[in-house]
């Protein structure tokens, strides 16, 4: 039977921290190993962690003496301490769905050449809310780490929350860990990695893993606002295609695909600041600035001139009438339909 190592980073999520060891323990199908690294929390989380080792031969606990950050704490588990043939990163506030282990693994138990498993994820506020979930009844969608690429590129967005990824575990120690120099996007970076090397499955329609959505969640405490979330998956896309250029086929229009993608997306963002009378507080300047810097074309794209329009008749006009409201929330709808195909089969 297969062996899958879960890593749990804790910084004071001991409230959380015994369900999401119990939704890891729960898993049927395979052998598990939860590693848990308190990095250095002020609650009872180092409590908490010896207690759930000293009561199961599965778990393991780590904790620093001094904060590590994220990144570190990351790197030191899937690296320096994981040895399974599948590993886990799994926040302590989030939980993995019933049977989300087993069916990862055999997906990538039958076929060698897939390094990455993901699936649906559900976002919930409390426990209550999880729907009931077939552990055993499921379909999987394989693509190419090329087509996986391919869909990341042209969309421009990162389809995957976090919790509901499986990697194989050379594939995981091939790529490396997590770059200090992306913080706060270094999940992207690591699956456009992993799709440089390996295949990529995403599970249909079953969810994978529940993520926790609170006040403290990473969702909301880094992502603030669509500029920084712009410059963030930029600051990606370049610094992947810039250590792949000459490896991955076609890096430069990939490259291109993606600067175009997040132009578009920015110069949108923009027009809604003048459908909302919102320019300054959605920095509309700012993200046209972006689209013109990230892609140098960017002044020929249909939403520039969708901008141009909004500007010449100014933001009050624009917000009073909503001339433009209509075809941008068409447009915009569009582009979310695109997305929830791209995580339906796993692009």
């Amino acid at each position: 039977m297969s062996t899958v190592d879960v890593v749990i980073p804790c910084y004071n999520y001991a409230r959380y921290l015994r369900g999401c060891v119990e939704s890891v323990l729960s898993q049927t199908d395979v052998n598990v190993r939860v590693l848990i690294i308190d990095d250095a929390s002020s609650d009872e989380t180092s409590d908490v962690g010896r207690e759930l080792a000293a009561s199961e031969r599965q778990i393991e606990f780590r904790q620093h003496k001094v904060n590590k950050g994220h990144i570190a704490t990351y790197n030191e588990g899937l690296l320096g301490w994981s040895t399974g043939d599948y590993t886990v990163l799994l926040s302590a506030d989030d939980l993995l769905a019933p049977g989300s282990l087993g069916r990862a693994v055999s997906v990538m138990d039958a076929d060698m050449s897939i390094g990455m498993v993901y699936g649906p994820t559900v976002h919930f506020v409390q426990e209550s809310e999880l729907p009931k979930v077939n552990r055993r009844e499921f379909t999987h969608t394989r693509w190419s780490g090329a087509e996986w690429l391919e869909g990341r590129c042209r969309s421009g967005h990162n389809v995957i929350t976090s919790p509901e990824v499986v990697v194989r575990g050379r594939v995981q120690r091939a790529v490396g860990g997590y770059r200090p120099e992306l913080p706060h996007a270094g999940d992207l970076d690591m699956w456009l990695r992993i799709a440089a090397v390996s295949n990529i499955a995403y599970i249909n329609r079953v969810p994978q893993a529940f993520y926790r959505v609170h006040s403290n969640s990473m969702m909301r405490t880094v992502f603030q606002g669509e500029l920084l979330d712009l410059k963030q998956r930029k600051a990606v896309f370049d610094s992947f295609y810039r250590l792949h250029e000459g490896v991955i086929k076609n890096a430069d229009r990939l490259h291109e695909q993606a600067m175009r993608s997040l132009a578009r997306e920015a110069l949108w963002d923009a027009c809604r600041g003048y459908d909302r009378n919102e320019v300054e507080l959605s920095h509309a300047e700012e993200l046209e600035y972006f689209a013109l810097e990230a892609y140098e074309a960017a002044n020929t794209l249909s939403e520039y001139a969708a901008l141009n329009r909004r500007r010449r008749l100014g933001a009050v006009v624009c917000h009073r009438t909503q001339l433009f409201a209509a075809p941008a929330l068409i447009r915009r709808l569009r582009r979310w339909g695109l997305n929830r195909r791209w995580k339906r089969v796993g692009v």
